[in-house]
């Protein structure tokens, strides 16, 4: 019997830090993201996420610089990239299993409309805009903007993702031994409105919760999330930091991880592994088997007693 994997890519998948955010580069990037893939494959039933976070905001980027038009909203950006990142995965992945059913699934996932985050947004998103701009449309539109190092960036909501639509679909496909690329970047946010409407909002799901829900209502049997770094760590990039081989979740908030970096992921791991008693798991891509093979990576898993590190990463 096959176990079931919910494997989700980080953007660095399809493009790198200080990479130029074009087609050429995306494209020689996934054929080497979806080795992990093509190995997995081999002993599990795959589903598959993704970041979108270079590509949304490129998208954003674009519709800025079109000034005839109101920017296209956040969902449809969102759409947008889902679409493109999909592409890209399934025609890679079609060449090298050439006799695997695959298929990329736009994916809505419904957030509360009244979750604090939409009073307090922190996502940054598009463009840098100069202050005069930025309070422009910050009265014309209703934005929210935050400083950075050369100017304002618009931030807006990260809710908690609580059901994700397709699901049912996404259990047909599995179930018909199709590979599906699915709820990218976080899935598309939708809220349920008084009427039983489904609406669009402005506001960006966090990628790594939405794979754990993702992984836990499909029923899987791991969730394993390949990023840029190999894993865990207590003191990152300092001398005496070390990595986290192993950790039930009840020892990863202790640990303090940035909300920027690795805290998502961690807490994503975390709560897949307390609410379903599977394994979780982190590490660099292009090393999915050694992660799941206990050789590379963290794993989060409920039946272990304490945390087990590794040896100074100096040393």
């Amino acid at each position: 019997m096959s176990v079931r994997l919910v494997v989700a890519f980080g953007g660095n998948a399809l493009l790198r830090r200080s990479e130029p955010p074009d087609a050429e580069h995306q494209l020689h990037n996934v054929a080497i993201a979806i080795e992990d893939l093509v190995a997995l494959a081999a002993h599990h039933q795959l589903v598959v996420t993704h970041g979108n976070g270079p590509q949304v905001g490129l998208l954003a980027l674009q519709a800025a610089a079109y000034s005839d038009v109101a920017p296209y909203p956040l969902d449809m950006l969102g759409a947008e990239s889902e679409g493109l990142v999909g592409y890209v995965l399934e025609q890679a992945l079609g060449s090298r299993l050439p006799d695997q059913k695959i298929a990329t699934l736009l994916t809505q996932v419904e957030v509360a409309g009244d979750d604090p985050a939409f009073y307090m947004p922190t996502k940054p998103i598009g463009p840098t805009y100069a202050f005069q701009e930025a309070e422009r449309l910050r009265r014309e539109r209703g934005w929210s903007f935050v400083r950075d190092t050369s100017g304002m960036r618009r931030v807006v909501a990260s809710p908690t993702p609580l059901r994700i639509r397709e699901l049912a679909v996404i259990q047909l496909l599995v179930d018909a031994g199709v590979i599906v690329i699915c709820a990218g970047g976080g899935g598309i946010p939708v809220v349920i409105d008084a009427y039983g409407w489904v609406k669009g909002v402005e506001a960006v799901i966090d990628k790594d919760l939405s794979a754990a829900l993702l992984a836990e209502e499909l029923g899987a049997d791991g969730l394993l999330m390949l990023t840029d770094v190999d894993g865990i760590y207590e003191h990152w990039g300092s001398p005496g930091s070390r990595r986290l081989v192993c950790a039930p979740p009840v020892a990863i908030s202790p640990l303090g991880l940035p909300a920027g970096s690795m805290g998502p992921k961690a807490e994503a791991a975390s709560r897949f592994a307390s609410r379903t008693g599977h394994c979780a798991y982190i590490g660099a891509l292009g090393h999915g088997v050694e992660i799941l093979g206990g050789q590379a990576g963290t794993c989060i898993d409920q039946s272990v007693g304490a945390a087990v590190w590794s040896g100074c990463s100096e040393c």
